[in-house]
């Protein structure tokens, strides 16, 4: 099942913002209660503050660059964006080169949820 268009635009647009480390414009469009994996360390972050913070750690060590390849609808009305991201460190050696799948729950257009699974 595709993604519909509004909610797939909106995502591919945060990947951008996220690749260009633009922390304003990711965090307005959250929740306020936003719930967040915390992918470096392990453990999930709750709110915007605790997702911004995240985000300014994990920039000041490493590189990383996500990149959505697909989008699709999940059963449940959530989205599933297949992503391949990579990861360096702050010297620039490769730590991680992968496809994952993140998986988000939108409430009026925000991201109030995000999940990450194993690539199948």
């Amino acid at each position: 099942m595709t993604a519909p268009d509004p909610a797939r635009a909106r995502l591919a647009g945060l990947y951008e913002a996220f690749n260009a480390r633009d922390v304003p414009t990711l965090l307005a469009a959250m929740t306020p209660d936003v719930t967040w994996p915390n992918g470096w360390q392990g453990g999930v972050l709750h709110g915007r503050a605790e997702v911004g913070d995240y985000w300014r750690r994990q920039w000041a060590e490493l590189e990383p660059t996500v990149t959505p390849t697909g989008f699709a609808a999940e059963p449940d009305g959530r989205v599933a964006v297949t992503v391949h991201q990579v990861v360096r460190d702050s010297a620039g050696a490769e730590l991680t080169n992968q496809t994952v799948t993140h998986v988000y729950r939108l409430v009026g257009g925000l991201v109030a949820e995000m999940e990450i699974r194993p690539h199948p």
